[in-house]
């Protein structure tokens, strides 16, 4: 049997052409791109022992506190299965960015291992801002953005949170028994988590999609003042144009059935998104309007 500290991540194969939303695309700067390399290894890493079907809560838990321990430097430099935890400790000393995004992740995909469900809007914010939040803080500090930027990054990233846990509100639920979308609104109109099993959104469960859905709405109305207050021109291009995916992808799910279908953005809707939020930053810039 294969101890824990030999084999200590759980790969689901995933990479970045998985996800959304570009990850360290050619718009951001060619010499921090490793950086963001590194930081969505990490991210990927632990996200993939925390959403691991076969792996108990204790184990899962485990495996993380050795992957945070890689990276504050608490961990034998020698330890195996730690490696992209070492190497992002490397990247964040070589750039000199606070630990504290990373350990928000684990703490967040600690909280996977162990909870399942959320009692309302605010407790599932609670966690996105732990989950999703520290990736756009990472990207604001990484380019030489301050703190002042935050809440319209959090916003946004808040914003694809949600869209990911629509977007996997079936399976989350048939694979992990994880459900995100808010107890109290699934009382209030009269449907349960068993709905998530059904063939397609009932009623009940359609408007507490649609509740998420205006709340992500207006996530992203915030999110869109971010482009313009950036100092770094390329981390603007990337913000622009995934707050414009995000608003498409928005719009698909309020008109098609998350739970009856993947819902995703074509390659045409995502190049046209691309094209359409560099355009909005180019524009802005040239004559001298927020992005």
């Amino acid at each position: 049997m294969t101890a824990i500290s030999d084999q200590v991540e759980a790969p689901s194969g995933k990479g970045a052409a998985d996800e959304n939303f570009p990850v360290g695309s050619f718009l951001l700067p060619a010499r921090l791109r490793p950086h963001v390399a590194r930081f969505y290894a990490f991210a990927r890493a632990i996200d993939d022992i925390a959403d691991d079907p076969d792996l108990p809560p204790s184990d899962k838990v485990a495996r993380l506190e050795m992957m945070e321990a890689g990276i504050t430097g608490a961990a034998d430099p020698q330890a195996p299965g730690i490696e992209k935890a070492r190497d992002m400790r490397a990247s964040l000393l070589a750039t000199n960015i606070t630990i504290r995004h990373c350990q928000d992740l684990v703490s967040a995909f600690k909280q996977d291992a162990i909870k399942g469900r959320y009692d309302d809007w605010d407790d599932l914010i609670d966690y996105c801002l732990r989950s999703a939040s520290p990736v756009g803080r990472y990207l604001l500090d990484l380019h030489g953005d301050g703190a002042a930027e935050y809440p319209c990054s959090d916003a946004l990233c808040n914003a694809l949170q949600v869209i990911n846990h629509l977007q996997d509100c079936a399976d989350d639920y048939a694979s992990l028994d994880r459900v995100y979308l808010p107890q109290d609104w699934m009382r209030v109109e009269g449907t349960s988590v068993e709905a998530l099993a059904k063939p397609s959104a009932e009623p009940g469960m359609r408007r507490v999609l649609d509740r998420c859905i205006d709340g992500t709405r207006q996530l992203l109305a915030t999110s869109r003042q971010l482009p313009g207050a950036l100092s770094s021109r390329r981390l603007a291009l990337e913000s622009a144009v995934i707050v414009t995916m995000a608003e498409r992808l928005t719009d698909e799910l309020a008109g098609r059935d998350p739970i009856a279908e993947r819902v995703e953005l074509t390659k045409p809707q995502f190049m046209l998104c691309g094209l359409r939020g560099v355009c909005s930053v180019l524009s802005a810039r040239i004559f001298g309007r927020n992005g």
